[in-house]
């Protein structure tokens, strides 16, 4: 009599396509970890920074630059007695965009009557 297993499964190769998924599957978890490691550090560091009032200042200042630079914010807000010529001229002050209400806001500005005067041009 034979004490065997009935089941007689034999080891099968593994293909390479299944090899890569895997052997990348490790390789992005190292650099997960690893990004979120420098996420935490960049974390503390900036936290390090704003412990400080001169710090909070300089991160302020800096967050103001990178706004304007990106349109999230003007260079300079409206003033009182604001009158500018065309959009060109309001660009270059880094007033624009101005809103209805706001001073320096003509309706002749308004190319398309929604409220917001010399908008950014976004061309493609």
């Amino acid at each position: 009599m034979s004490f065997r297993k009935p089941n007689r499964t034999i080891a099968i190769r593994s293909s390479r396509r299944y090899s890569r998924r895997y052997a990348s599957r490790a390789s992005n978890e190292a650099l997960r970890v690893l990004s979120m490691g420098a996420a935490v550090g960049l974390l503390a560091g900036v936290a390090s920074i704003a412990a400080t009032a001169e710090g909070r200042s300089q991160i302020v200042k800096m967050a103001g630059t990178i706004a304007v630079r990106f349109g999230v914010m003007r260079a300079r807000s409206p003033q009182v007695g604001d009158y500018w010529p065309g959009c060109a001229s309001a660009r270059a002050a880094g007033t624009a965009p101005i809103y209805r209400g706001e001073p320096g806001y003509r309706r002749e500005m308004d190319g398309d009557s929604d409220g917001v005067a010399c908008e950014p041009y976004r061309g493609l």
